[in-house]
């Protein structure tokens, strides 16, 4: 019997719209999906009740779901209680992140409210699902530190009693296929924003630029052109000759420029799964990423910097492209379970979900 799901996902940024592409293509379902720009994120964390108090009205009125999938940006709790046809639907709640661990910017509003709408979220379903066990491990013990701050009036070992329903369950990684590759290409595809640490990127060019590393440049992944960094003006001035590639390129330019790449790099200080680097990775392109993290479950320790020593981090590239150079094993590592079997875990989770 066909499952009546419904998903929602409050905040459709590039990760959460590659998760629910693949969903509602891959798996068999009958799919009904409630979602919300991925802008404005306060208001998105704690509104997506009231933005979605109509569609909810008239999805309901004849289409009852089996089971409910979503993401943590979702206050599903107030959800739940504004809408009794769903309150006692099984559900599923998904970690693409968790706020407990997410750097804050500078200027960035310092609230509680978006911690608690994932822990009342999480308290509310059934299961929750987390895409690294870095993401899970580090909302549990969020949750611990913030029962810590509350004054009184508080449940002992909330952590203790979420833990038997957190389950890894990885977003599949949509593969591209390997080319030959460019001479020296690094190549960077995150957000150009202050989790992702573009400065510590600038450093390590300047590193490997003193040590006389020949490299070329592709500068991809999003970026707001009136609002990015000054590190990325700043590779454009000192590096304009190596780059080969810059900007937000359609899909198709976006894969040539992975399966080109000789390496991939993450300067990250944020980091829940690592899609892009995983993207990369399947193109052939050989990982450089810090020992902290969700990197430390899918990378060995030789592709892994300890975390803010840009000098380790250059010695790595270095010697990753040394290896193309000479012709030798640049191959990069096989990804470590689950995250390379997550498409067959999701077709399992929904195999459990049509069996119960």
């Amino acid at each position: 019997m066909v499952k009546k799901i419904l998903l929602l996902s409050a905040y459709r940024s590039d990760s959460h719209a590659s998760w629910v592409n693949w969903l509602t293509q891959n798996l068999a379902a009958d799919w009904q999906l409630l979602e919300l720009p991925g802008r404005y994120f306060r208001w998105r964390i704690r509104g997506n009740p009231l933005s979605w108090l109509d569609e909810l009205t008239a999805l309901l009125d004849g289409w009852q779901p089996d089971h409910i999938l979503a993401t943590s940006m979702v206050d599903i709790a107030t959800i739940r209680g504004l809408f009794p046809a769903l309150a006692r639907v099984p559900l599923s709640y998904y970690f693409h992140e968790n706020q407990f661990a997410y750097p804050r910017g500078s200027g960035q509003h310092d609230s509680v409210d978006p911690l608690m709408v994932q822990l009342y979220g999480a308290l509310a379903a059934d299961e929750c699902l987390f895409n690294s066990d870095f993401n899970r491990h580090t909302f549990l013990a969020g949750v611990d530190a913030l029962l810590q701050k509350l004054p009184d009036c508080k449940p002992a070992d909330l952590s203790r009693r979420l833990a038997p329903g957190c389950h890894l369950l990885p977003v599949p990684v949509r593969t591209v296929p390997p080319q030959t590759k460019a001479a020296g290409l690094i190549l960077w595809n995150h957000r150009w924003e202050y989790d992702k640490q573009p400065e510590f990127f600038l450093q390590v060019l300047r590193l490997l630029q003193a040590q006389g590393v020949a490299f070329s440049l592709a500068l991809l992944g999003p970026r707001a052109e009136r609002s990015s960094p000054p590190a990325l003006a700043q590779i454009r001035t000192e590096f304009a000759t190596a780059i080969v590639a810059d900007g937000m390129l359609p899909r198709a330019d976006y894969e040539h420029w992975l399966g080109q790449a000789t390496v991939v790099i993450s300067t990250a200080i944020h980091e829940f799964q690592g899609l892009s680097v995983q993207e990369a990775v399947s193109a052939g392109a050989y990982p450089v990423v810090p020992d902290d993290l969700c990197y430390r479950e899918q990378y060995p320790r030789a592709c892994r910097y300890s975390a803010g020593d840009a000098a380790a981090a250059a010695a790595l590239v270095e010697k990753a492209l040394q290896r193309m150079e000479q012709g030798g094993n640049s191959t990069p590592p096989v990804l470590q379970a689950p995250f390379a079997g997550a498409a067959q875990s999701w077709h399992d989770w929904l195999a459990r979900l049509e069996n119960q």
